[in-house]
């Protein structure tokens, strides 16, 4: 199980959870944050300081959100699970699904 990071980090990306990850897990796309499944060791730190109120537990994903745990994996089709977002900087592209998304005002 992970955390999931759903569609109202989209356009926001406030960055308080990447600063409270302890395993630095939480990546930057170019329109929102993506927590890497593989990293993620579920401690929930992260969850109580997004002011998006954007970041579920796996289990506790709202149905109208539930494509997002999918899209937080899709993000990492291409580099995998590089060990740290601090080390590797930010992603180059987002997940499908949110570059789908219009772009918010």
């Amino acid at each position: 199980m992970t955390y999931v990071i759903a569609q109202p980090c989209v356009d926001v990306k406030d960055r308080a959870c990447v600063d409270e990850c302890p395993v630095d897990c939480i990546y930057e796309g170019p329109r929102m944050l993506y927590v890497q499944p593989d990293e993620c060791v579920d401690c929930g730190a992260c969850e109580p300081v997004c002011p998006a109120e954007a970041i579920f537990y796996e289990d506790d994903l709202p149905d109208a959100w539930s494509p997002f745990l999918a899209a937080n994996a899709e993000a990492f089709a291409a580099v995998g699970s590089p060990g740290g977002a601090g080390a590797s900087g930010p992603l180059a592209e987002d997940a499908p699904l949110v570059v789908g998304l219009p772009v918010a005002d």
